[in-house]
């Protein structure tokens, strides 16, 4: 039987988007190959300038979505969030990063990872938001993005040569029609079940895995039913 796909929608600033890491590897590692997760970017935060100032304009500002932030990662005793995170550290846009990692995507195309957590493009998710979250790094800047390639072990220059080409650009611009047209409403959104089921934010890992193993009994019992 084909493995049930997952369909991941993220915005790499998201808050939520890194605390819902966790959860999808063990989502992963949990079910295995009965499971696809398939990876896509949304755009939230597409010039933090102006979303800050719109959504937070009377209530701080970056500084109060500064201490926002603060206050949801204090929910959560595995997320460590530096204090400089929105304060002073500001990526002017979430396109930056996503771009380089659908070049990241375009490059280890042909790779055969062992499994989900293992993909050279995952890493790099995984790698930039522990920059910016966890380092307050600037991870919209081409050198905060090189030492991320560097690091999990990919020449910047092969990731650069997809950006160039306008490859890298294709793609992002259609994870951002793809998330329109499923209707994802924010970050993050799991969509399971050929669009059936769609769960939105602060997803659990208890519930992922009832939904997913759910799905998968379903699929299981029209397998085994006659004719």
């Amino acid at each position: 039987m084909s493995p049930l796909k997952l369909v991941h929608f993220s915005d790499i600033l998201c808050i939520w988007a890194f605390i819902g890491q966790s959860p999808l590897y063990r989502l992963a590692e949990r079910f295995g190959d009965q499971v696809d997760i398939e990876v896509h970017y949304t755009s939230v935060f597409p010039d933090t300038k102006a979303k800050i100032s719109k959504l937070w304009g009377n209530k701080g500002g970056f500084d109060g979505y500064a201490h926002h932030v603060q206050d949801v990662a204090r929910g959560f005793d595995a997320i460590k969030v530096h204090q400089k995170v929105w304060s002073e550290t500001r990526p002017l846009s979430s396109a930056s990063p996503h771009l380089f990692l659908k070049a990241v995507e375009l490059v280890a195309q042909d790779e055969c990872a062992p499994d989900y957590q293992s993909r050279l493009s995952v890493r790099a998710a995984r790698a930039l938001r522990s920059a910016f979250f966890e380092d307050a790094q600037d991870i919209s800047d081409w050198s905060v993005q090189k030492d991320v390639s560097e690091g999990i072990g990919l020449e910047f220059s092969d990731v650069c040569k997809r950006i160039e080409t306008g490859e890298a650009m294709a793609q992002l611009i259609s994870d951002y029609e793809l998330a329109q047209s499923t209707g994802v409403k924010g970050s993050p959104t799991y969509v399971i079940n050929n669009g059936r089921q769609i769960l939105f934010g602060n997803i659990s890992y208890a519930i992922l895995e009832a939904n997913v193993a759910e799905v998968l009994k379903e699929q299981n019992q029209l397998k085994a039913s006659p004719c």
